[in-house]
């Protein structure tokens, strides 16, 4: 495996009545939840490294810190941006970034995820 800094994605996502806080239990409003907002960075990061993983390996997320900074709500359309800005080993830290249509900020943060053997991890549950 040799990945190296510079992998990149973008997911574009429109929030829906079940990304809301209302509906995931995070809030009690009809605005996309951070928990959707966390999981759509993880996918960016998931699809930044997914070509450059070998055969058997996947990534696992393993840290992450976001600040989620305005409310976005249903029918927004937001595209969301993983930048892989560190890699030690199996240790890979990406900066992800969320935006709205009109290029304001949703929310930013820091996504750490590890390469793993596939098989030999699901072996350890």
């Amino acid at each position: 495996m040799t990945i190296e800094h510079g992998l990149e994605a973008s997911l574009s996502r429109r929030v829906t009545p079940d990304d809301c806080a209302d509906a995931l239990g995070s809030g009690d409003l009809p605005v996309l939840a951070t928990p959707r907002l966390l999981a759509w960075c993880e996918a960016a990061t998931v699809a930044a490294v997914g070509d450059a993983l070998g055969p058997g390996q996947t990534s696992v997320g393993t840290r992450i810190q976001l600040e989620h900074t305005r409310a976005s709500p249903v029918g927004a359309q937001l595209t969301v941006r993983a930048h892989l800005v560190h890699v030690d080993g199996r240790l890979l830290r990406f900066e992800v970034v969320a935006e709205d249509a009109d290029s304001a900020m949703v929310g930013h943060g820091e996504v750490t995820r590890v390469v793993v053997d596939r098989a030999r991890f699901l072996s350890r549950l």
